[in-house]
């Protein structure tokens, strides 16, 4: 599979100062990294400035010039700085409101003869314009002994996004599985896990939590709590914790719906019974997806439960959860809960969230959960696979032009996979109780073995026409969760042409991802990024589309 190189690295020799002007000092490489530069982030690391001296005398550093360039404005940077080995070596604030600037950076750093790599870091404002985007030129370091100059010629537009969730932000160790949503009245809801004490999964102090945009992503409300079961027992929060939400917006009323996991306590992952007298000391730790994690029957002793909450007034407020388990978990699964992400509204009003659970023999599957009466009541599909052998779980679902439901789902198997890597896609339009597998299932969308969201978007072009697109979001790398890409399908998903591929994020994130429809020409993700816990980015749809 061909890939995008976007990592810059060009060389330019240029001659010394000197009288004789003959003699070089060296050269001077650039390497940019393709990542979005991110507002409410202190320094974003944006490229890497490799420095080979080949001068035996002591030579200094007088100025780092750099010259930029913005596809709307540069005035989103409030800062541009030089680093040394994690040292500030050299700082400039800067405000201008041109397309195009060239700006000096005054240093007083030692250049010692070899190799010495700096790196160039910025800061913006706290809000930004998010279709904006923002390109190294080139740079010039201005030394005693004469002067050393990279020009970028293919240089990459680096996006503009923002950090919405970082680490230790609000007293929270790290935020993850993102939830991303927007209301009839144009908020943005994103949800996700707020783990206080430590980055791990369920059993933890863990609350569904929550962030408001009204201005499309720009600037976010502080952060919500939208369940939080609290001591519920008598056992302290660390053994009441909440996690994986999946966030729907009914299209057809006032309502929205986060749902999620609750695990209550702790099962002993050896005996498999309930451990009783936990408290504040306690260590125990099991997962509701490990053995015995999680067994059949329905008492919170035995089972995580799926709990949902509703808000009528576009997000702001939330009611009581609601323990709904019983409604679709047969008692002899071991799990029966949504699945991380964003739920749908059908055309005829059914609301779907798609879930997933575990076997009585413990294997995992995909399904959906479902509600026909506005979410007073629901009811769990069919496993999409009838063979236990082929784990699949976390998913994410779209309705075809047929009004049949496509599952896009995680598989076991892809991890490291070279050879059969392909995400499980299957197809049904009787609300998961019998299921088509697709064409593409486990060999065309590639994977690390992680979450991926899907969305439909009916894209309006400029003669007025209706284009049906399928859009496609994940770690596109089949060991590492990195090159975080946008793909397009104009087919319903049959092919995934890889000139409509976008990356995002060419780092290393944790991975999981959720997408909306802002407007006609925009789409927002929110993503577990290299930048941040949780990054909010708006991609043009021309962009993926390749039109102008």
């Amino acid at each position: 599979m061909k890939r995008i190189i976007y990592s810059i690295c060009i060389l330019f020799i240029c001659l010394s100062c000197s009288e004789d002007n003959k003699d070089s000092i060296g050269s001077l490489s650039i390497n940019v990294k393709n990542a979005p530069i991110l507002a409410l982030k202190d320094i974003n690391t944006v490229a890497s400035i490799t420095v080979h001296s080949e001068n035996d005398d002591k030579n200094i550093i007088k100025e780092f010039i750099i010259k930029a360039e913005a596809s709307i404005s540069l005035e989103d940077i409030k800062s541009i700085s030089i680093f040394k080995d994690g040292d500030l070596i050299a700082r400039r604030n800067f405000s201008c409101k041109r397309k195009k600037q060239s700006f000096s950076i005054a240093c007083n750093e030692e250049l010692p003869k070899g190799e010495s790599i700096f790196e160039l870091g910025i800061e913006t404002k706290d809000a930004v314009n998010l279709d904006n985007k923002i390109k190294i030129d080139e740079v010039r370091l201005i030394t005693e002994k004469g002067d050393l100059l990279c020009q970028l010629s293919d240089n990459i537009e680096l996006r503009m996004g923002v950090a919405l969730r970082q680490k230790g932000q609000d007293g929270v160790d790290n935020c993850r599985i993102p939830g991303l949503a927007i209301t009839k009245a144009g908020s943005l809801i994103a949800i996700y896990d707020a783990r206080y004490d430590m980055n791990r999964d369920l059993q933890g102090n863990i609350d569904i939590a929550y962030n408001r945009s009204t201005d499309g992503g720009v600037t976010w409300s502080d952060m919500q709590v939208a369940i939080d079961m609290g001591e519920w027992g008598g056992l302290p929060q660390k053994f009441n914790g909440v996690s994986d939400p999946c966030i729907l917006v009914d299209d057809n009323s006032d309502n929205i719906y986060i749902s999620a996991c609750w695990m209550h306590g702790v099962i002993d992952e050896k005996t498999g019974k309930w451990i009783e007298g936990l408290n504040s000391e306690s260590t125990e730790w099991n997962h509701q997806w490990r053995t015995n994690g999680s067994l059949p029957g329905y008492d919170v002793k035995q089972s995580s439960q799926w709990m949902l909450v509703k808000s009528s007034d576009d997000g702001i407020t939330w009611s009581e959860a609601r323990n709904l388990t019983t409604e679709v978990k047969p008692e002899s699964y071991g799990l029966l809960i949504n699945a991380p992400g964003a739920g749908i509204t059908l055309k005829d009003g059914t609301l779907v969230f798609p879930a997933q659970g575990r076997r009585e023999d413990g294997s995992n599957f995909s399904t959906l959960i479902t509600s026909k009466d506005g979410g007073e009541s629901w009811e769990a599909g069919q496993a999409v696979f009838d063979d236990y052998s082929i784990h699949s779980n976390e998913c994410m679902a779209v309705q075809l032009s047929d009004g049949s439901i496509m599952l896009n789902m995680r598989s076991s198997k892809n991890r490291g996979n070279h050879v059969e890597n392909g995400r499980l896609v299957a197809t049904t339009d009787d609300l998961g109780q019998t299921w088509s597998i697709h064409p593409t299932s486990g060999n065309t969308l590639t994977e690390p073995t992680c979450q991926g969201s899907i969305l439909k978007h009916i894209y309006k072009d400029k003669n007025g026409n209706d284009q049906e697109l399928l859009l496609f979001f994940n770690p596109n790398d089949p060991d590492k969760r990195m090159h975080f890409t946008m793909k397009c399908s104009f087919d319903e998903g049959l092919t995934w042409p890889e000139s409509n591929w976008l990356e995002v994020d060419e780092g290393q994130g944790s991975g999981y991802s959720c997408m909306v429809s802002l407007d006609n020409d925009t789409i927002g993700v929110l993503y577990e990024g290299s930048g941040a816990c949780l990054v909010f980015q708006r991609i043009k749809i021309a962009e993926i589309i390749n039109t102008k």
